[in-house]
């Protein structure tokens, strides 16, 4: 039989999870039938955006859907960037619904329709964002990204599921609506286009225009995309934990904030340029700008008892990674931030993964609670062991194979000071992830506080932490894999 079209492929990508999201609604009244529609759709999904890596190696694919004015249209392109993205999230997205189905169900939780339903609408978002020709395109699909995912950040439907779903919506809708949109306005004013550039060297800005214009677009955008979670307009991730943990890990290593970051780095690359970052000396003091955020997150997770107030902010420290590495434009950093789009994923969800096995397990949400569980909880502490070594940058995790070339892209860049913010961050890593591994494993649990009768959470959720937590570990060991995916952006 004939494979479609990339085009149709394309187009199957990013219309699959909606596709999907309308059948968990047929299917609502029949659980089995509702989960097996998610995790069709989200199998289907990886597919339809695996088969799309030929498309590198020839001429760029585009897909207009319509056009709004001349300049001006939804259309939708591949290329190395938009698959590594939409790669990682369409795989996890399969991982993450047969999670989902141990944990809500574990825990008999309510409207899990409306759950899977939102789920898929938000991968749909992220799909779109991924394959986005350009940033009106990027924009509309940026914003279903956070419209769909509220449901599930106010999910318990309480006070606090309310105020945190308050906050959430209004830091990024508020955001985008006054620092992105004027800059989306001013850069076609400018440019005449809202395309992407065919390359990450010359961007779509014209040569000359002017320094501070310029300057005031490139910062709008960056505070545009809060989703990014960079200081001072990260307030909404933390208070998004009261989520069920399987959106937790769906806000921090599928979509969201990945969403965020690598709409950011897309900009930064594909409409500013590196020639123009270069030549206006935006990438340098951008990195320092993100460098706060790296250590200042940090500081704050090793102050948290709660271990996804913990991971939030973990969260909120190694993806500014990635606009670090953008930001410094050296080849090294380039791709060593985009790795971490990948590495921190996978070693994101298994970490999340974990705090919701043990949720529902124990109950249990401190980490000053954790002691003693590793030895009735093997599989899921190991796997949280393996995790965190990934986060920190421990060889052969994933996590050293991103920091190794943003370390290279520092010294190649002439910045020793962010050096220096690499290996202190590290640093800081080791101290809020290891003394987890060290409670769970050898702390003596109190007797009011045993762990008697305590076990693994069900298999739906071990198995797919464990999956999880060996892919961060492969990406290590195999950080080629994706290597002909950076030379498409680097070319």
């Amino acid at each position: 039989m004939m494979m479609p079209s990339i085009e149709i492929r394309l187009v199957l990508a990013v219309c699959v999870p909606f596709l999907g999201a309308l059948g968990v609604l047929i299917a609502r009244k029949h659980p089995n039938i509702r989960e097996g529609v998610s995790f069709i759709a989200a199998t289907t999904t990886f597919l339809a955006v695996l088969s799309l890596i030929s498309a590198i190696h020839g001429a760029m694919p585009i897909v207009e859907l319509f056009s709004l004015i001349p300049g001006i249209s939804v259309s939708l392109r591949v290329d190395g960037m938009s698959l590594l993205f939409a790669l990682v999230a369409s795989f996890l997205w399969m991982i993450a619904v047969f999670y989902s189905v141990g944990y809500m169900r574990g825990l008999n939780e309510h409207a899990q329709t409306r759950f899977n339903v939102s789920f898929a609408l938000a991968i749909f978002g992220a799909m779109g964002v991924a394959f986005s020709n350009n940033l009106f395109t990027l924009f509309l699909f940026y914003e279903i990204v956070s419209i769909t995912t509220y449901p599930l950040v106010a999910h318990h439907q309480d006070e606090e599921g309310y105020a945190g779903g308050k906050k959430y919506i209004a830091y990024l809708t508020a955001a985008a609506k006054f620092f992105l949109l004027p800059a989306i306005v001013g850069i076609f004013m400018l440019a005449g286009s809202l395309d992407f550039a065919t390359n990450i060297h010359a961007g779509i800005i014209p040569k000359g225009a002017h320094r501070i214009l310029m300057t005031v677009l490139y910062v709008l955008c960056i505070l545009g995309f809060a989703k990014n979670g960079l200081m001072p307009l990260h307030g909404w991730l933390p208070g998004a934990m009261v989520a069920p943990t399987p959106v937790s890990a769906l806000l921090h290593a599928v979509a969201v904030v990945k969403v965020g970051v690598f709409a950011t780095v897309r900009v930064m690359l594909y409409v500013f340029g590196t020639d123009t970052m270069q030549a206006y000396n935006l990438g340098i003091p951008t990195a320092y700008f993100v460098s706060f955020t790296i250590l200042a997150a940090s500081i704050i997770a090793l102050s948290k008892d709660d271990l996804k107030a913990r991971l939030a902010y973990s969260t909120v420290s190694q993806l500014a990674y990635v606009i670090l590495g953008a930001a410094l434009i050296t080849p090294d950093a380039v791709s060593g931030g985009l790795l971490q789009i990948a590495s921190h994923a996978f070693a994101k969800i298994t970490l999340f993964f974990c705090a919701g096995a043990i949720f529902v397990a124990t109950h249990r949400k401190k980490i000053s609670e954790l002691d003693g569980l590793g030895r009735v909880m093997p599989f899921t502490f190991a796997a949280f062991a393996v995790a965190s070594l990934s986060m920190i940058g421990v060889p052969p995790a994933g996590g050293f194979a991103v920091k190794w070339r943003l370390l290279l892209g520092t010294m190649t860049a002439g910045q020793p000071v962010l050096l220096a913010v690499l290996l202190v961050s590290t640093l800081l890593n080791a101290a809020y992830f290891i003394p987890i591994t060290i409670r769970a494993f050898f702390g003596k649990p109190a007797e009011a506080n045993g762990s008697a009768g305590i076990r693994e959470a069900d298999l739906r959720m071990v198995i797919p932490l464990c999956i999880t937590a060996v892919l961060s570990l492969a990406i290590g060991f195999y950080p080629d894999i994706v290597t002909p995916l950076f030379k498409a952006v680097l070319q």
